[in-house]
């Protein structure tokens, strides 16, 4: 039943022989969350009462041998809507919330008998790279908490990576699930814009938010993806094409597969121990029998500039409606309506938050729309076709997840520019909506880096048959950190 030992074949065929119970695996792993918490304080809320009530439930009703998710638990970030269980998006502003509706990757999770054990910490409104903007929590870094998480998906990456959980739900506007999963040396993956429903996540920058699966190993991150995916009436980006199951093919090997490798990915900046890994991760790959080409994708250099534009731009607009009206944190001793709006906005949100309101806004402005934000949708199009050009010849793109291994807290929080450098290998892959993951690709001063592997759009399967066959050539998924055994 460790979740570090255990992937979740292992754990289905442990129910359906049962060799343990749904209500023992559930009471186990609140157990371990409970002895690791002091550590690592990954989570904001725990739904101990509700997951042991659905437990006992699946106990009665038996685990189907085809039912592979039933009876597994899930931790969630929170940002993603749960019914009866307060969702906070780890802001003062919405700190009692409590939903009324579930989001839609939460009701398929129900559909495929997966226990929701609790929210996840986060930084504040999926803004930042290192969950230290939480305004509740200081999430550490699993394999050394003297380092963070990375963010914005620090909690669910942790959860993961110290095994308190083995599967958790992250969300990911320009690296957020993969930076925070690299920095924990676990599975993170964002998929192809329009695959998985957003309805029911609170929106940060709505063109670039995607929820994706954080796990230890690829074949369990594909299952998870399969259960979540598919077209949902609520929302009207998701794509109507079939999903497929992500975990056919993915053991036929990588033999002749195309891999582009993008010299930008490798320029200044990027931590020689990094490179090194990367490089190594890159003759696996040859010696499995892929086919390595350096490319050129010139326009990725923009990325950053044009993802703050734009994500700015639509979180100013989204978080309108924290106002301190409708629901969640209200000043109090307030004069007129519009001290309501102003003191409310200004003691709910952090200085992040409020940083890229004030950005976004002023980027939305007449007299800095068309030199700014049209001007960043211009540049967004050019990196696009970037992509395209480079997959019209590959298969997959390889390249470091981050330029380096987690850092030490407090070492950037005050650098906004610093900070937002974090996710500059990341942000290309979303403003061209393409599906990427992060696979532990090794250590760098004990500390763990990752391979990230972009696809084509709606080429899931690709991307994980590659990262499959390096997972299992390289083995890095059997290294744990010390607070979950051994280092």
């Amino acid at each position: 039943m460790d979740y570090l030992k255990n992937d979740l074949t292992a754990l289905h065929a442990g129910l359906v022989n049962k060799q343990f119970s749904v209500v023992e695996l559930v009471k186990e792993t609140f157990a371990t969350i409970k002895q690791r918490e002091p550590q690592l304080e990954a989570f904001l809320a725990l739904n101990e009462e509700a997951a042991l009530k659905q437990a006992a439930a699946l106990d009665e009703r038996g685990i189907d041998q085809n039912q592979l998710l039933a009876g597994i638990p899930v931790g969630i970030k929170d940002n993603i809507v749960t019914k009866g269980l307060t969702t906070t998006a780890a802001s003062k502003i919405l700190e009692n919330f409590n939903p009324i509706y579930d989001a839609t990757v939460m009701e398929k999770l129900a559909e495929a008998g997966m226990i929701n054990v609790g929210k996840l910490n986060l930084d504040e409104f999926a803004m930042g790279s290192s969950s230290e903007t939480s305004a509740f929590k200081q999430t550490k870094n699993a394999w050394d908490q003297t380092k963070v998480p990375g963010g914005s998906s620090g909690g669910p990456a942790v959860a993961v990576a110290a095994g308190e959980v083995p599967v958790a739900l992250g969300s990911d506007t320009g690296g957020s699930v993969r930076q925070p999963s690299t920095f924990n040396g676990v599975v993170g993956t964002k998929p192809t814009y329009g695959r998985v429903s957003r309805y029911g996540l609170i929106a940060f920058s709505s063109s670039l938010d995607e929820i994706g699966p954080i796990t230890r190993t690829v074949k369990d991150n594909a299952l998870v993806l399969g259960a979540i995916a598919g077209h949902d009436d609520h929302d009207l980006t998701t794509s109507s094409k079939a999903v497929p199951d992500f975990t056919a093919g993915i053991e036929d090997g990588v033999k002749g597969l195309r891999i582009a490798v993008p010299k930008e990915y490798f320029a200044a900046g990027i931590a020689d121990g990094v490179k090194d890994a990367i490089k190594q991760a890159l003759a696996e790959m040859e010696k499995l029998g892929a086919v390595v080409d350096e490319v050129s994708l010139p326009y990725s250099k923009y990325g950053v500039p044009i993802y703050y534009v734009q994500a700015c731009a639509e979180a100013s607009s989204n978080l309108q409606r924290y106002d301190g009206i409708r629901y969640g944190f209200r000043a109090k001793d307030v004069k007129n309506l519009e001290d309501v709006y102003m003191r409310t906005r200004a003691e709910g949100f952090g200085p992040e938050v409020k940083r890229r309101i004030m950005l976004g806004t002023y980027v939305l402005a007449a007299g800095s729309y068309d030199k700014f934000f049209k001007k960043a949708a211009q540049v967004r199009t050019l990196v696009c076709r970037d992509f395209a050009r480079v997959f019209k010849d590959h298969d997959v793109i390889m390249a470091p997840t981050t330029a380096t291994p987690a850092f030490s807290f407090g070492s950037k929080v005050d650098d906004p520019v610093a900070m937002y450098m974090n996710d500059v290998l990341t942000i290309p892959s979303n403003l061209a909506g393409l599906p990427g993951m992060s696979v532990p690709a090794g250590f760098v001063d004990g500390m763990p880096v990752g391979l990230h592997i972009i696809a084509n759009s709606f080429d899931e399967q690709t991307m994980y048959r590659a990262a499959y066959a390096y997972e299992q050539a390289t083995r890095f998924f059997e290294n744990v950190p010390a607070i979950g055994g051994q280092n």
